[in-house]
């Protein structure tokens, strides 16, 4: 007879530890004394998850809650994993289901966090965060999670608190550091920098985590406007991460040649009636987050944040071999799937996870090369773009630190590359304009939003057939949760100091001034004379 309990619990020391071979050695002593193991399974399924097979992870953790069918622990990994593979719908449904057990470990609950921040519900979230902490307020990880959870829905000095226990558990955690510069405004008096570049230092090795250090500098220094050290900070941050990518401004190139040709072959297909969701795009730190908070003021709209479930749709539907949910092959195939079916099968997803039946806003920026396929598709939706000034837009996006593991951002770590990057997508804008119906397909410049915000709400609004509503230009005073960059910044009122920021920086910018300027999107004389 073997001792399950004590088995169990040593294959979790192992693989907490990462000592995956002994982990998995004791797993397959358990089942072969006992084949229905819940808890040997549940291991097993959290090693495979590790090692990133999440769709077998799912069998694993299934035959767990085969043999427990209330194994909180399994439904929750199994949850996470769903999430992983983009499924969002069951891995909520997973996820509510371990919380109706009311699991009392830490290691599930915040697993269980993960899941409802990955989904959007980041209140949601946030309680079982706290009580991970209250159940262990050890691991740095669960305060960080919370940190992020908190930031999310407002409650910024909360945020930065769980930031700073982060922090005291983990000193040179570079995502708390470069969060809580993010959410704070740095000083000549009051400052991060001493610790921001020690943890510069003890991390320059590591790329991802110099490329958080060197954006969270740049953000200090120009708070207190040194520009030229931001712009270094940066430079020397993105520099080492891009000695580690490779990549090919062709490939964009044929994403928005791709979506061009779209716009050409989509024109006047039958499609879903059902919906009405209004879809803002543009490039990223353009404004979306601005206009996203204006529109959802309104009584009768929601917003339901950054969501990938058009192209999972759309990707899922015409099953190109690729590994990537946006290619310029994908995007092609849109003109060879049932538009109706694809909008319905939008709806459907958005539906199931987030409950909403009203008009909705999906405020995914790279939604904007799927705008022929969303307006085929869903005849009753609007698609905003946001514009904003080509220099100030690709000083943003290079100021702009995005998730280093989705490689659609690629161009970002480099100036020439984002000038570039730009152009393309403003040749797709252009022909958007030209061709898809103006009555469903909007552009809005943020410099007409900054001069003129009630005039640009009100035809806004009329655009998107509502009322205009005072609520909507008190934006700042929203209360829906912001997961992008901007929760701090859409949390104040309406300010212009971003308006011609790349005026400040323009001595640095050359390389993508010069880009911009060879391809007609900005005009000599605004730069200043060399």
């Amino acid at each position: 007879m073997i001792n399950e309990p004590d088995l169990i619990a040593d294959a979790s020391s192992k693989l907490a530890a990462g000592d995956y071979r002994g982990a998995h050695a004791i797993c397959l002593e358990v089942l072969r004394a006992n084949p229905s193991s819940a808890d040997a399974y549940d291991l097993l399924g959290i090693l495979t998850a590790d090692h990133g097979n999440h769709r077998k992870a799912v069998d694993l953790f299934d035959r767990a809650i085969a043999a427990d069918g209330r194994h909180a622990g399994a439904l929750a990994h199994k949850a996470r994993s769903l999430i992983a593979l983009l499924e969002r719908d069951r891995a909520v449904e997973a996820a509510e289901a371990a919380a109706a057990l009311k699991p009392q470990d830490a290691h599930s609950l915040d697993t269980l966090g993960v899941v409802f921040s990955r989904a959007g519900l980041h209140a949601r979230a946030a309680s079982f965060y706290e009580a991970a902490i209250q159940a262990d307020p050890g691991p740095a990880n669960y305060q960080y999670n919370l940190g992020a959870a908190l930031q999310f829905i407002g409650r910024m000095e909360e945020a930065c608190a769980a930031y700073e226990a982060c922090l005291e558990r983990s000193p040179n955690d570079t995502r708390a550091l470069s969060a809580i510069v993010q959410i704070t405004k740095q000083s000549e008096s009051t400052n991060d920098l001493p610790r921001l570049e020690a943890a510069f230092s003890a991390t320059a090795s590591v790329p991802d985590d110099a490329l958080r250090m060197g954006h969270a500098l740049a953000k200090a220094h120009e708070d207190m406007g040194h520009a030229k050290e931001a712009l270094a900070w940066l430079g020397r941050a993105k520099a080492a991460k891009w000695a580690t990518i490779s990549y090919d401004p062709k490939v964009d190139a044929s994403l928005f040649d791709a979506a061009i040709s779209l716009a050409r072959e989509l024109d006047s297909r039958p499609s879903c009636e059902d919906g009405q969701p209004i879809f803002i795009v543009g490039m990223p730190r353009t404004g979306t987050t601005l206009i996203d908070r204006i529109l959802s003021g309104h009584s009768l709209v929601t917003s339901a944040g950054e969501l990938a479930d058009f192209g999972l749709a759309l990707k899922r539907r015409v099953r190109t071999p690729s590994s990537f949910v946006l290619d310029a092959e994908t995007l092609a195939a849109a003109s060879r799937t049932d538009p109706a079916t694809l909008g319905k099968t939008y709806l459907e997803s958005v539906r199931a996870t987030l409950g909403l039946t009203g008009r909705f806003i999906d405020k995914l920026p790279l939604n904007a090369v799927y705008a022929p396929a969303i307006l085929a598709a869903l005849p009753n939706a609007r698609v905003i773009c946001l514009r904003r000034h080509p220099a100030d837009t690709v000083l943003s996006n290079y100021r702009q630190l995005f998730a280093t593991q989705f490689p659609y951002y690629n161009y970002a770590y480099d100036l020439a590359a984002c000038a570039q990057y730009y152009v393309g997508f403003d040749r797709m804008i252009r022909h958007f304009r030209e061709t898809l119906p103006a009555d469903r397909f909007r552009e809005v410049h943020y410099e007409d939003v900054v001069a003129n915000i009630e005039g640009e709400t009100r035809s806004l609004l009329d655009f998107c057939g509502l009322d205009f509503e005072p609520a909507c230009i008190a934006f700042h005073e929203n209360k829906a949760p912001v997961a992008t960059a901007s929760s701090a910044q859409v949390r104040e009122p309406l300010y212009t100091r971003s308006m011609g920021r790349w005026k400040r920086y323009e001595a640095g910018l050359g390389p993508a001034l010069d880009v911009l300027e060879a391809a007609g999107c900005i005009d000599p004389s605004e730069r200043a004379p060399k």
